[in-house]
């Protein structure tokens, strides 16, 4: 079996780490570079770059802060937000990253992923799905009647009666009518290497990860899936990543405000038979 990965998450808004709940309520917490360099210490496996600034002007900010990270770390990098372009891909790759994450331009132009696989190597592509959970039975956007533009076929995604949880975009702001585990489907047959997938209604809240939400996907898909949104204790991780069948669990805040340190977390896994990564670097 192949070992699970432990991925701390940094959020970048204008130069800086920040943390909320929900999506919303961020607050200053760290800067990139030296939060990035001591979870290199500390042995984390990857780490990932979620630019929330999304302009131009933000990704130069990232474009440098992926820089100086890949100068000074050995670990992975994954570098997501807004990210549009087979040519965002290419900077940022550039820059130092090992994988591109995006979100948004994978729901309104595929293409971006199905062509950065061919350019670069499907590995490098990392597909994010941001989902909130609805109510069985209740009435959800359809391909019809879509709430944002999408110059491109979905019904063979759109929710339905039976959809559980439905993917939303601009950083969780827009709802797109689009049902998750489909998705997760689609985005493997057009070239993405890996699903990060994010649950909106457990995010920030250190509540557990949606293990539901979870098993549907990492079951429906061949390729890793990164569990994200709502870890608070070292159990949450191990739930993920055996009820919930991840490959990865990415986690902000229990590791940024030193609650537990990314060794504790793989002896914890290790002492309840879950296979990791070996530190490689004193703790």
């Amino acid at each position: 079996m192949l070992a699970k990965r432990i991925i701390p998450c940094l959020d970048v808004k204008a130069g800086r780490v920040v943390k909320g709940i929900n999506f919303l309520d961020l607050r200053d917490v760290a800067d990139p570079v030296e939060q990035a360099k001591e979870y290199d210490r500390q042995g984390a496996d990857e780490l990932v770059f979620l630019d929330i600034t999304a302009s131009h002007e933000g990704r130069d900010t990232m474009i440098d802060v992926v820089r100086r990270t890949a100068e000074n770390c050995f670990m992975p990098l994954t570098v997501g937000g807004g990210i549009r372009t087979v040519d965002d891909v290419s900077a940022m790759l550039g820059a130092g990253a090992d994988k591109v994450s995006i979100n948004t331009a994978a729901v309104m132009t595929p293409r971006v992923v199905t062509d950065g696989a061919a350019r670069f190597g499907a590995q490098c592509m990392v597909v994010a799905i941001d989902a909130r959970h609805r109510r069985r039975n209740t009435r959800v956007n359809t391909g019809e009647a879509h709430p944002i533009a999408i110059g491109w076929d979905t019904r063979a995604v759109a929710a339905d009666g039976d959809t559980l949880w439905e993917v939303y975009v601009h950083g969780g702001r827009t709802p797109t009518g689009i049902d998750a585990v489909k998705w997760a489907r689609h985005v493997e047959q057009i070239g993405a290497g890996e699903i990060l997938l994010t649950s909106m209604d457990t995010d920030g809240t250190k509540a557990g990860y949606d293990i539901e939400q979870l098993a549907a996907v990492s079951s429906a898909v061949g390729i890793p899936v990164v569990a994200s949104g709502g870890a608070g204790t070292l159990e949450h991780l191990y739930e993920a990543l055996t009820a919930g069948k991840a490959d990865a669990v990415l986690a902000a805040s229990i590791f940024h405000f030193r609650e537990f340190t990314i060794a504790q977390a793989k002896q914890y896994l290790a002492a309840r038979g879950v296979p990791v990564r070996p530190l490689t670097r004193v703790p």
